[in-house]
């Protein structure tokens, strides 16, 4: 089992930053592969970013590829997803998840966090 906990979420404008993290717990966290997805309003949950149980390979989805980056800190059992140069349609409600797999897909991931509200405002 692991357990993830978000935080970091909260009202940006745009063209701001914002760091997000989500905290593991349970099983070893370094087996695992961690994702962030969201979900906007009326919309469905779409993937963000996915990086490697090392953290040497990450990947992003094509709307956030040079702006937002991934990484992890498996002492601190960890995962980050620095937003940077944020877009109104950055507002969503951002999961972290942990799965086998890199996949972009949710059903891929076994584990899922409560979720953190991002706003950005205008």
């Amino acid at each position: 089992q692991v357990q993830l906990v978000e935080s970091g979420g909260g009202l940006v404008q745009a063209g701001g930053s914002l760091r997000l993290a989500c905290t593991a717990s349970g099983r070893t966290f370094s087996s695992v592969v961690m994702g962030w997805f969201r979900q906007a309003p009326g919309k469905e949950r779409e993937f963000v970013a996915a990086i490697s149980r090392s953290g040497i390979s990450t990947y992003y989805a094509d709307s956030v590829k040079g702006r937002f980056t991934i990484s992890r800190d498996n002492a601190k059992k960890t995962v980050y997803l620095q937003m940077n140069s944020v877009t109104l349609e950055d507002t969503a409600v951002y999961y972290c998840a942990a799965g086998p797999t890199a996949g972009i897909r949710g059903y891929e991931y076994d584990y899922w966090g409560q979720g953190t509200q991002v706003t950005v405002s205008s």
